[in-house]
């Protein structure tokens, strides 16, 4: 059995609120989307299907295949219909498998335990049919599989996607309060960014959301920064075909971006943390680098689908609140005189500081920083602009 032949439901995550970018991206790359439960979307086809997924979505955390489902109403139940797969024609005896478990049942009070009784079955199947267990344990780098139990029904999952979608690799120095890759790739997609424009961000921090729009402006595949995923470490994985895959998206790639992107942060050590991110990514000649206060920030002339994008401290993880207020009304200032016929974006967990900017939002999109309720906030920067009271 080559599992890579077979159709199946490939259930893709996200981040809680990112479900309407992440169907763009699916659709746009001709796949069905499915609502499928709080931060995940259904579509279907092959792990060929999850490789192009994995190569090509931003906003996405997992892409996961779905192997088997089925009622258990127990630890045992459970072990005997993982023990059913066919798991010596999909996980090498002489490789290693990590499991993971969700649970949300009365058959069983530990996700750990659940997961456990799915690796016994795994392992002593192998072992049955070809004389030696596979290595086990939390690395996600080589094969990963999933364990999703809810009330009397279980799914098995083959995880193709390994450390998650926004681990891109680029994120060599982290500097204070990062944003994730695929949070930042959502930001830029809700404020409506495409390549077209110039792209400018102060307080880059760093370097996320720059790096993440010259990925966008260039073409590039996030995929492609990434040497492993966990679907290469399943039996039948035919790596000539990814690399068909990966050079029909180099094949893509932009030589450079239509307009200038622009990174600047008053902190010397976040624009070297920018540059170095930057530079592991490829991007680092396509993005303008500077150092200083936010309001000093050249802002190119502006050409259609150009953004600026500010990414503010808001309180809860970096700045004491009172500090931030005049920043936020400095913010609006900036915005109002230097970017007109810009959109302008601001991402903030802190909406009672986000009134100091004193604009009219065009737009107010939530999403999440980790377990923090955020908006992006959009303004349409006309040059009759003016501030609200």
């Amino acid at each position: 059995m080559n599992l890579f032949d077979n159709e199946s439901s490939i259930l893709v995550t996200c981040a809680k609120a990112v479900e309407p970018f992440l169907t763009r991206e699916m659709e746009n790359l001709g796949y069905d989307a499915t609502p499928a439960g709080p931060a995940a979307m259904e579509t279907s086809g092959t792990l060929y299907d999850c490789m192009l997924l994995n190569l090509h979505l931003r906003t996405a955390h997992r892409v996961l295949y779905v192997l088997k489902r089925f009622e258990a109403d127990s630890p045992d139940a459970l072990y005997r219909q993982v023990s059913g797969i066919a798991w010596e024609d999909i996980i090498d005896s002489d490789g290693y498998v990590s499991v993971v478990a969700s649970t949300r049942t009365e058959a069983v009070r530990d996700a750990r335990f659940a997961g456990l009784r799915v690796k016994d079955a795994i392992v002593d199947r192998i072992a049955a049919k070809k004389g030696r267990r596979p290595n086990s344990g939390p690395d996600r780098s080589k094969s990963v599989v999933s364990l999703h139990w809810q009330d009397s029904t279980a799914t098995i999952y083959i995880d193709t996607t390994g450390e998650p979608l926004s681990m891109r690799g680029y994120r060599k120095l982290p500097h204070l309060a990062p944003m994730r890759e695929t949070l930042a790739a959502a930001a830029i997609m809700g404020a409506g960014f495409d390549g077209s424009g110039h792209f400018v961000n102060p307080m880059c921090g760093s370097g996320t959301l720059a790096i993440e729009a010259a990925l966008v402006a260039t073409n590039t595949a996030p995929g492609l920064l990434r040497d492993n995923f966990a679907f290469m470490h399943i039996i039948g994985h035919d790596r000539a075909q990814w690399e068909s895959m990966r050079k029909d998206a180099l094949s893509r790639v932009r030589k450079a971006p239509s307009g200038t992107i622009i990174a600047t942060d008053i902190d010397p050590r976040a624009v070297d943390a920018a540059r170095k991110n930057a530079t592991a990514a490829g991007m680092d000649r396509h993005i303008l680098f500077d150092v200083c206060d936010f309001r000093a920030t050249q802002v190119p002339a502006p050409i259609p689908g150009s953004l600026v994008i500010m990414n503010p401290e808001y309180g809860q993880r970096l700045g004491n609140e009172a500090d931030l207020a005049a920043d936020y009304t400095a913010i609006g200032d900036f915005l109002k005189t230097n970017c007109k016929e810009y959109t302008g974006a601001v991402f903030t967990g802190n909406l009672a500081l986000a009134k100091r900017i004193g604009l009219r939002t065009s737009a107010r999109i939530p999403l999440y920083n980790g377990r923090i309720e955020c908006r992006l906030l959009l303004f349409e920067l006309y040059s009759g602009t003016r501030r609200t009271d």
